[in-house]
Order: C-alpha cells, then sequence, then structure tokens
C-alpha cells in the first residue's frame, strides 16, 4: 500500500471536472458492465485513456456518494430490456468527480440482447445540489452512511495518515475504529 494515496482520496475528491456544453460522453458494455468501447470524451472528463477504460467494468467511475439503490434501479430496469435515465456521480480517476444525466439502453444484435450503451450529458448546477441532497438522504436511510467533511491540525492528519499506512487500513476506518471505542470518562 502506497503511503501517499491518501491524499488524493481526502482532498482531490472535492474537485468537480465539468461536462462542457455540447458534448457526449458515450460508452458501450457487455452484459455483465465491462467497457467494450469508450469515446474520447468519456476518457477526458474521466480522467483515465480509452485504453484504461475498454476492458474494465463500468463500476470503475463509481462515487461513493452513491446509493446503492440507484444502480439496483439501473440494472433492474435495463435488463428487463427497458431504457433507463437518471442522475450519476461518477469518480475521476485523480478522485475527482463529475455528475451526469445518463441514458442507458440495450444493444441488440438479431433481436438478441447483446450489450449496453450510455450516453451522459452535462446537467445544471440546480440538479447537481438537487441530486446531491437527495443522494446524501439515500444513503443515510438505506446504508446508514453520511458525509463528514473534517478540518484539522496537519499534524493530526499526518498521525492517522500513518496509523492508517501501519495498519493496512483507510484513514476513515481508523477514525470509525477510535470513536466506536472511544469511552468518555
Amino acid at each position: 500500500m502506497h503511503k501517499d494515496r491518501f491524499i488524493d482520496k481526502t482532498f482531490d475528491m472535492f474537485w468537480e471536472t465539468e461536462v462542457p456544453e455540447g458534448e457526449l460522453i458515450i460508452s458501450r458494455t457487455d452484459l455483465r458492465g465491462i467497457i467494450t468501447y469508450a469515446n474520447e470524451t468519456f476518457a477526458k472528463i474521466s480522467g483515465y485513456s480509452v485504453d484504461e477504460l475498454v476492458g474494465k467494468p463500468h463500476n470503475i467511475i463509481r462515487h461513493p456518494d452513491m446509493p446503492k439503490s440507484v444502480f439496483k434501479d439501473l440494472w433492474d430496469t435495463i435488463q428487463k430490456g427497458k431504457k433507463w435515465e437518471g442522475y450519476i456521480k461518477n469518480l475521476r480517476k485523480d478522485r475527482g468527480y463529475y455528475w451526469v444525466k445518463t441514458e442507458i439502453s440495450g444493444i441488440y444484435k438479431d433481436g438478441k440482447l447483446v450489450g449496453y450503451k450510455s450516453m451522459r450529458y452535462r446537467m445544471s448546477d440546480e440538479k447537481k445540489k438537487q441530486m446531491q441532497n437527495l443522494y446524501d438522504r439515500m444513503r443515510e436511510d438505506e446504508e446508514g452512511k453520511v458525509r463528514l467533511v473534517v478540518y484539522t491540525k496537519k499534524e493530526v492528519y499526518q498521525k492517522l495518515k500513518e496509523l492508517a499506512y501501519k495498519n493496512g487500513k483507510d484513514p476513515v476506518d481508523i477514525l470509525e475504529e477510535a470513536i466506536l471505542n472511544f469511552e468518555y470518562i
């Protein structure tokens, strides 16, 4: 485990990449969600190269803010041969994020479902705020998880990184253990 990998996870997650007006992100997957095609816009916005995307599961870009139920609904819908439409917050390679309005539907060959295509578009700032608030509530209700942003002294942060590295854990796991095991005297 690389000692500095937590820096990206902790801070770069706040950097949003905007999908340019008029740009369309396109990808195709097989029936298991493995990417078989990614356009250059997808690569540019996600921070990956096309070669890094093709052959990987589409959930390589799944952001932790996304409730699991959104993807359950997505899969239930497209596996029934219907088109799914919704809003998704994706995770960039550099741990930043981007929001997209998404349409996913089946690809058919000789009447048989052989894969899925996804088209993603820019969405308004107002819709992003609305969806972030909704997804925060959904994640709390479904998974009991809330988003927490903490500012602390640099030496505390350095100690947290050291503990995480030493124990092979994520810093969030270290914090959760400390809080759950804390007994106030």
